[in-house]
């Protein structure tokens, strides 16, 4: 059992497995802001250029409900809810935006560090004698 759990504390802490970790809760809270600019926002705004249709009500009856004499719901009415099928590609819309900007920026400033000049590398030892002894051939020559 100790090697098993020293297995996945190695697993666990790993740097891949913590920032995927960091990115699925931040990706939860950006889904979170993304659904309300497009429930709060974005949606009203659409319903009222579309003639005041709230998309989230939009649906068709595949089978209406049935109601017993007492005004009480025996069987629910079977609905096809392609309004919330709309406002859930609006969402995605805006995610998949979201994240190919964020991306681009992410790149970019990759580029411009992989374009940077490297300093010059220090010579070895090695390189250092070898100078020295290219240095010293050429003197006795003369």
């Amino acid at each position: 059992m100790g090697k098993f759990l020293s297995d996945f504390k190695e697993f666990a802490m790993k740097g891949n497995v913590i920032d995927m970790a960091v990115g699925v809760i931040i990706g939860g809270a950006f889904g979170k802001i993304v659904s309300s600019l497009v429930n709060d926002i974005i949606m009203p705004v659409i319903s009222l250029c579309t003639g005041s249709m709230n998309f989230a009500d939009m649906k068709a009856v595949l089978s209406p409900a049935e109601v017993d004499a007492a005004g009480e719901v025996i069987r629910e009415a079977v609905t096809f809810n392609y309004g919330m099928f709309i406002q859930n590609i609006v969402d995605f819309i805006i995610i998949a935006f979201s994240i190919f900007m964020a991306l681009r920026v992410i790149m970019k400033f990759k580029k411009k560090e992989e374009e940077a000049p490297a300093a010059p590398a220090e010579p070895t030892t090695e390189e250092k004698l070898l100078t020295e002894i290219r240095d010293l051939l050429k003197n006795q020559e003369k």
